[in-house]
């Protein structure tokens, strides 16, 4: 008897997908179609075009209204990795990539997790291979300029801030030993029992006091940093006073009733704890300790990977040193836990600083001459220089007829009126001004180069550079690209960790020098 399917295809396997929506800010969320449903109904459409590969819209919605990409503390993103991690989901469906994260180290993150239960991922509006490692980097890079654009977000936001602390407002962030947060507002008031402590501290150091003996002292009478509660309820602070936190106390201006804003110090809501000429009189002496900038000492124990290096065993900083054996010196990178033995000792003790010096400089090299990287970077770097001439084709357009306008105004006027006449001569000028400022920018970008050969060729010089560099000039190259470098004294590895916006400007301006 013959099998009446005989000869059909089988149907589609099923994908189950998950369409994930977020908007920044809370405005328009009340309207009646926001922009969450203008995400969900693009997503929805690309899911209908593809029925004939068995894509179907999970009725779960995924919508995060009102919290921000830098971070992954979302409630409908939590929903939806445990969701993948329950096995309820194949696709991830976003309308765009920075809808979904804004944060290259967060995007790994969770691609990682898509990956680990066999999830895809697609971008409705932007056409994305994950299982490829070509299509990973050209999402990554593309990834970099949404990150971008959310660090320009913050500088904004700083800006505020600046703004508030000039005005002698707390703005915010760790607590300091002394003050409290005012629960009535946003302002700090004095904590009687802390006040004395710091007032302690100061007067110990103005007698003379070396900052180790004064961290021992702290130690004996059981002081340590500052601890609040969090919102979430969770403790905060409360950990052994070090070296570098006395330091940072006696230094500290907030400690005479003012606050810092752009490199001036303002003054402050809150009361002092410490007067003025008594915290002057201890910067003079900070500044009588401290090594200075032309010592000897200082420009021995500089080193490249200053500020970037930290531990991997326990995730605390290491810092440079060295000893001497007769006239050769030998460079080191110390975990700062291995010195201090009131809260135990780490299991990384010191790395030779050349050899986790070259391994890094080894990893810039590698990747700045990768295949893949040049031309992903090409690919992006054109993308967004066809973006840019669009935009600013568009704008010139618009100068254009604004002056067009201007103009025929004038021509228009029925009675001489020189006071409009002028305030329309102006404007004409100024948009005359900005159109030849616009045809520069265009024809600057039409004439710019990007593709693999040339990218190439600057990246090939990556060794030539480097030899001719100080170490001053090498300090901040490596700071372009690396984020930073945990060193594992358990197994004797360096892994460095690029940043997302370090990788354009990498190929495209550190090479090239």
């Amino acid at each position: 008897m013959a099998n009446g399917n005989n000869g059909a295809s089988a149907p589609p396997k099923p994908v189950r997908c998950a369409i994930y929506t977020r908007k920044s800010t809370e405005e328009g969320l009340d309207q009646a179609f926001n922009s969450l449903d203008a995400q969900r109904e693009a997503a929805e459409a690309y899911i209908r075009s593809q029925a004939s590969e068995g894509w179907t819209a999970l009725a779960t919605q995924y919508d995060d209204g009102g919290y921000t990409g830098a971070n992954m503390d979302r409630p409908a993103l939590k929903r939806l990795l445990a969701d993948v991690q329950a096995g309820k989901v194949d696709c991830v469906v976003v309308y765009k990539v920075d809808r979904l994260t804004r944060s290259l180290f967060d995007f790994a993150r969770i691609i990682e997790v898509l990956d680990k239960h066999g999830v895809s991922f697609v971008a409705v509006t932007q056409q994305f291979n994950t299982t490829t490692s070509l299509g990973r980097l050209t999402l990554n890079i593309l990834l970099s300029f949404a990150q971008f654009e959310r660090e320009i977000i913050s500088e904004r936001t700083r800006d505020k801030q600046i703004a508030a602390r000039k005005r002698g407002q707390w703005t915010g962030g760790r607590l300091i030993l002394g003050y409290d947060l005012d629960p009535r507002g946003g302002r700090l008031v004095v904590n009687p029992e802390e006040a004395e402590r710091v007032r302690a501290i100061f007067n110990w150091y103005l007698e003379g006091e070396p900052v180790a003996r004064i961290v021992e002292r702290c130690a004996d009478l059981g002081w340590r940093k500052k601890q609040w509660t969090t919102r979430e309820g969770k403790a905060a602070g409360g950990y052994a006073l070090r070296k570098c936190h006395i330091y940072h106390m006696l230094a500290n201006p907030l400690y005479t009733g003012r606050v810092r804003a752009d490199g001036e110090l303002h003054r402050a809501e809150h009361e002092p704890i410490i007067d003025e000429r008594t915290f002057e009189v201890v910067q003079e002496k900070l500044k009588q300790n401290a090594p200075a900038r032309d010592n000897p000492y200082r420009r021995r124990t500089e080193a490249l990977l200053r500020g970037l290096i930290y531990c991997a065993a326990c995730g605390s900083a290491m810092y440079p040193t060295y000893s001497t054996n007769g006239r050769r010196q030998y460079r080191y990178y110390i975990c700062v836990r291995s010195t201090g033995a009131k809260d135990g000792y780490c299991v990384t003790r010191a790395v030779s600083a050349p050899a986790v010096e070259e391994a890094v400089i080894e990893s810039i090299r590698r990747f700045a001459v990768a295949p893949e990287v040049i031309e992903g970077c090409a690919r992006a770097a054109r993308q967004r220089v066809a973006e840019d001439l669009a935009r600013l084709r568009e704008e010139l357009q618009e100068v254009n007829a604004r002056v067009k306008n201007w103009k025929s105004q004038i021509a228009r006027l029925r009675e001489p009126d020189p006071e409009r006449q002028a305030a329309l001569g102006e404007q004409i000028a100024a948009g005359e001004a900005r159109s030849a400022e616009v045809r520069k920018e265009i024809l600057l970008l039409e004439k710019l180069r990007l593709d693999e050969k040339a990218l190439r060729a600057e990246a090939g010089g990556f060794d030539r550079l480097w030899k001719v560099m100080i170490l001053e000039e090498q300090i901040r190259f490596v700071r372009h690209p690396v984020e930073k470098v945990g060193y594992d004294g358990r197994t004797g590895k360096a892994r460095v960790s690029f940043k997302s916006s370090g990788i354009k400007e990498l190929c495209q301006k550190g090479i090239a020098g």
